[in-house]
C-alpha cells in the first residue's frame, strides 16, 4: 500500500446517504469520525443564562457522547453501580425525553475506575436504527422509531479492568467494535441486521515480549485499551484503523485480515480515535509514555516497532514518519485541519503542529483538565473541560482565543453539532446551545 491517504466518506461507511450539511451527527466525533462539522453560525458565547435553547437533566452517571439523526438525540446511561444500563432518546427541538429504556440488568458488574463510567461508549446511528454497546455487559440494535430491541449480544466477554470505552462504528453492513480487556483482546464485526458474528480477530501482538522491563505481564493496563476504530481510504482501499494496547493495527474491514501493525512498547490504554490525512496515519499511543505517531502506511504483512523511523521500515513501506511526546493528549482525540494538527493535553495544554513534519508551531496553556474531544467548525476549534469551561480558539498557526464560556457542570462526553446548535452533555445535563 502506498501512502496516499484520504478520509472515507460516511456515506460509504454506512452504505446509505447522509446529509452533506450539518443536520446529522451519527457517531463519536461526527459524520466523518474526525471531529469536523460543516455547520455555520454556531454560537461563540454562552452561559447558563445565555444562548441556552433548552436544558434537560439526564439521570445516571455516564460519559457517552450524544449522537443525532433527524429529530432524535441518543445517548446511553447507567446507574452508579452499573447494575442497570439504559439508552435515552431526547427530542432535538424541545429537549423532551422521548424514550428512557433499560436495556440490560447486570447482576455482578465489573470494576470501573472512578474516572470512568458504566456507559462510556457512544452509540452509532443510521436511518431507522440505533446501535449501542456497553462493552462486555451487552451490545444491542434498536428500532429508532419504536425503541424495540431488534437484536442483542451478551457473549463478547472480556475484563475491561477499568471500564469499557470503545465506541462502535458502521461499515458496509457491519458493526465494528474493539474489545481490549486485560484478559482478552480482539476486534469483532457483527452483521448489522442480525447481530451475527461475521468475523472476529484476536490481537496479534505478543504481550509477553513487549513489557518495558522484559518481564511477562499476565493482565492489567498493559493489555487494556479504550480506543474507537476508524475507517480510512489508503491507496484506494478501505482500511480499518484500530488501536489496542502495545500496538496499532490496520485490518481489512470486510474480513478482519491484519494488513500491518506498529508496535509501541512503552505505552498502553490508548483512548483516542486514530485519523488519516496528508499521506499519513496518526495514532496517539496512550499512557505510560504518551506519544503521537505519524505513520506512512504499509502493505500486507508489514510489522515494525515504533522506534523505527526514517529509512527503517516494513517490507512494503510501513515506517514512522515522525513522533512526539511533548504534551500529547491521552484521552481527547486529535484534530486535523489542512496541514495543521491540533490537540489538547489532558492537563490543559493546547498544541498546534505541522501535520506533515511534526514540528511544533505553538503551544499554550488554556487551563483545566480534559477528557472530551474537541471539534472544528467554521475555522474555530472548541475545547470542553472537565470543570465546565469551554474555550474557542482560531484554527490557525497563530494562537488566538475567541471566547471562554462556563457551564455549571463539567464535560466528560464530547460535543455534537446539528444545524446551528451545539449539543453539550455535561455530567448531569444535556444542553442545546444556539444563538
Amino acid at each position: 500500500m502506498k501512502s496516499s491517504v484520504s478520509f472515507l466518506l460516511l456515506a460509504c461507511a454506512l452504505g446509505a446517504p447522509f446529509s452533506s450539511g450539518s443536520e446529522h451527527w451519527p457517531q463519536f466525533r461526527g459524520p466523518s469520525g474526525d471531529g469536523h462539522s460543516g455547520a455555520k453560525d454556531l454560537p461563540l458565547t454562552w452561559s447558563e443564562t445565555q444562548n441556552v435553547k433548552w436544558k434537560t437533566a439526564i439521570h445516571g452517571r455516564a460519559w457517552s457522547s450524544p449522537v443525532i439523526r433527524k429529530n432524535q438525540i441518543w445517548m446511553t446511561s447507567a446507574n452508579e453501580d452499573g447494575t442497570q444500563l439504559f439508552v435515552i432518546c431526547v427530542n432535538r427541538d424541545t429537549g423532551a425525553i422521548e424514550r428512557d429504556l433499560k436495556l440490560f440488568d447486570v447482576e455482578s458488574p465489573q470494576f470501573a475506575h472512578a474516572f470512568n463510567s458504566y456507559a462510556s461508549p457512544t452509540p452509532v446511528l443510521e436511518e431507522g436504527r440505533v446501535y449501542v454497546t456497553f462493552g462486555s455487559p451487552g451490545t444491542a440494535c434498536l428500532d429508532a422509531s419504536t425503541g424495540k430491541v431488534l437484536w442483542q449480544r451478551r457473549d463478547f466477554v472480556c475484563n475491561h479492568f477499568r471500564g469499557a470505552g470503545s465506541s462502535p462504528i458502521l461499515f458496509e453492513g457491519l458493526l465494528l467494535v474493539n474489545f481490549d480487556g486485560s484478559d482478552h483482546q480482539f476486534v469483532a464485526a457483527l452483521d448489522k441486521l442480525t447481530g451475527e458474528t461475521r468475523w472476529r480477530v484476536e490481537r496479534s501482538v505478543d504481550y509477553k515480549d513487549l513489557q518495558p522491563d522484559g518481564k511477562p505481564q499476565a493482565e492489567g493496563d498493559f493489555r487494556k485499551a479504550f480506543s474507537t476504530p476508524h475507517i480510512a481510504q489508503l491507496d484506494g482501499h478501505s482500511v480499518l484503523l484500530s488501536q489496542g494496547a502495545k500496538a496499532h493495527y490496520a485490518y481489512d474491514p470486510l474480513t478482519g485480515k491484519e494488513l500491518w501493525r506498529v508496535e509501541e512498547r512503552t505505552s498502553h490504554s490508548a483512548g483516542s480515535r486514530p485519523l488519516a490525512d496528508n499521506g499519513l496515519v496518526y495514532f496517539a499511543t496512550g499512557w505510560s509514555k504518551g506519544q503521537l505517531l505519524a505513520i506512512h502506511p504499509g502493505g500486507a504483512g508489514d510489522v515494525i516497532d515504533s522506534n523505527n523511523t526514517g529509512e527503517s521500515s516494513g517490507a512494503n513501506g510501513l515506517r514512522v514518519a515522525w513522533k512526539t511526546n511533548r504534551s500529547v493528549a491521552r484521552k481527547p482525540s486529535i484534530l486535523l485541519a489542512n496541514d495543521l494538527l491540533f490537540m489538547i493535553e489532558d492537563g490543559g495544554i493546547a498544541s498546534c503542529l505541522n501535520a506533515k513534519t511534526g514540528d511544533l508551531i505553538w503551544q499554550e496553556r488554556i487551563g483545566g483538565n480534559y477528557s472530551a474531544s474537541p471539534i472544528l467548525a467554521e475555522n474555530r476549534i472548541y475545547f470542553f473541560s472537565e470543570e465546565g469551561k469551554s474555550t474557542v480558539i482560531e484554527a490557525s498557526s497563530k494562537f488566538k482565543v475567541l471566547s471562554e464560556n462556563q457551564l455549571n457542570d463539567g464535560f466528560m462526553a464530547s460535543p455534537a453539532v446539528s444545524g446551528k446548535a451545539l449539543f453539550l452533555r455535561t455530567k448531569t445535563n444535556l444542553y442545546r446551545i444556539e444563538s
